[in-house]
């Protein structure tokens, strides 16, 4: 008994929130572009962040675990040991757990990943020479707050700058995709964006401690101004392809085996769900919440605490006015000159579950953005759906048992895409496909064909 609760006292001191100025923060890839200016982000409030190669430590994630978990855990988990590894043989007897702070957020509710970073710091602690190495976080819990991780002013604005941040990372993300399937010369728009990043990295560095957005904007208007004079227009428009499903695997090309690439090497124009759009649910979940909260004290006559939910409903309230605020700015510039896919907003995503008859917000995960928005993207003209989640993911097989039955009667492309680090040999065949069918639905559309 004494000995597990020094375990789980070792657990919690192991995972919690500090201040991490001064020390390295290694952030684990999710999307390129993404983590890459998050960790910029860090690096404007005095935090020497770094972002962790990755992909090559997979089968050191795999050796300290069993298969039952998702595969982000492998991935991830292989992306820390492999950089560990490394560094201590770097720099031998100077390597000093001490220096680095490993960052891994977590989520509440059902998924699995909300206990990762707990088994990450068992997993370190296998280790000797890891276990000074502490491990932080940001939660869905509270929507993201950084409280802890920086001092209380620049946490404030930190947290403004890191949105805006994954805004433009997702805006940079669609101009990709609507501009290369179409480019003028292979590999122009990969090797332009990688020199665009790289000028957005150090812009953040220099303009968020101001928040000087508008040299952000101007920035990433030139890049959309630039990369349309990249397209062919003697090129026909491809049919649309959506992707949605689980947040890390949809967004890290490694672990999806690069599906986006293949479906436009198959003849698709690829939309993938943004991540502003999962920080926006997670903060228009905790506005629900502290209205049911408010509502249910009020009813049971706590009055003053029915008072301070209400004053965290409008503090949530002017949150989530902010984060439209800033999201409509970073489009509305690049719209100007490109036409990428606008993002959609929680609510419209809600609307489109008709009153809880095909999901429920109550119920929560991303299966309620999923099925949502592969809805609305079904309304606003895409030509296929695909459903990309890690293998035994719970909230996108729930995703996949919903939908599937939904656009098979409607006779609409979709398919579902798990991974697990495995090839398929048949994923090459059904990828095709799909993307055949997608492209007969865009025939039929615009008046080509009679039938599908």
């Amino acid at each position: 008994m004494q000995a597990s609760l020094k375990a789980l006292d070792r657990l919690h001191k192991g995972v919690d929130r500090f201040d991490v100025t001064g020390r390295t923060l290694l952030l684990p890839q999710m999307t390129p572009f993404g983590t890459r200016l998050l960790a910029a982000s860090f690096r404007a409030f005095g935090v020497p962040a770094k972002v962790l190669e990755t992909y090559k430590g997979l089968a050191m994630g795999k050796e300290f675990t069993s298969g039952k978990e998702c595969f982000p855990c492998q991935v991830t988990l292989g992306d820390i040991l492999y950089f560990l590894d490394n560094e201590k043989r770097r720099l031998g007897p100077d390597f000093d757990p001490e220096r680095y702070v490993y960052f891994l957020p977590e989520s509440d509710g059902p998924c699995r990943f909300g206990m990762y970073n707990k088994f990450q710091r068992i997993v370190l602690d296998r280790f000797p020479e890891y276990r000074g190495i502490p491990i932080t976080y940001l939660s869905t819990q509270d929507a993201y707050s950084v409280a802890g991780l920086l001092p209380k002013k620049k946490a404030r604005y930190f947290r403004r700058v890191a949105y805006v941040a994954a805004v433009i990372a997702d805006v940079l993300d669609r101009i990709v995709w609507r501009v290369r399937p179409y480019e003028m010369r292979p590999g122009l728009t990969d090797a332009f964006m990688e020199e665009a990043l790289q000028a957005v990295e150090k812009a953040l560095v220099i303009y968020g401690p101001s928040r000087n957005f508008a040299r952000l904007y101007d920035l990433v208007e030139d890049v959309a101004k630039t990369a349309a004079t990249f397209v062919d227009p003697r090129k026909p428009r491809r049919p649309k392809i959506a992707i949605i499903g689980e947040i890390y695997l949809r967004s890290h090309p490694d672990s999806n085996q690069n599906i986006i690439r293949q479906i436009e090497a198959y003849g698709g124009e690829v939309v993938a769900a943004s991540i502003a759009e999962w920080i926006n649910f997670v903060s228009y979940e905790r506005l629900r919440k502290a209205k049911k909260h408010c509502a249910q004290a009020w009813r049971q006559g706590r009055r003053a605490e029915a008072l301070r939910a209400a004053k965290a409903v409008m503090h949530q309230r002017l949150e989530n006015g902010y984060q439209s605020w800033r999201q409509h700015q970073v489009y509305a510039r690049v719209l100007r000159h490109l036409d990428i896919q606008p993002d959609h907003s929680v609510q419209h995503i809600e609307n489109f579950l008709d009153h809880d008859r095909h999901f429920s917000f109550d119920i929560g995960t991303e299966a309620a953005l999923s099925i949502g928005g592969a809805l609305a993207y079904v309304q606003e003209g895409f030509d296929g759906i695909v459903n990309v989640f890690p293998f035994t993911c719970m909230p996108s097989t729930i995703c996949a048992a919903i939908l599937k039955p939904l656009l098979l009667e409607w006779r609409y492309p979709y398919v579902d895409a798990p991974y697990d680090g495995t090839s398929q040999p048949n994923r090459d065949v059904i990828l095709r496909t799909f993307v055949y069918q997608a492209q007969q639905r865009q025939k039929k559309r615009s008046g080509h064909i009679q039938t599908l």
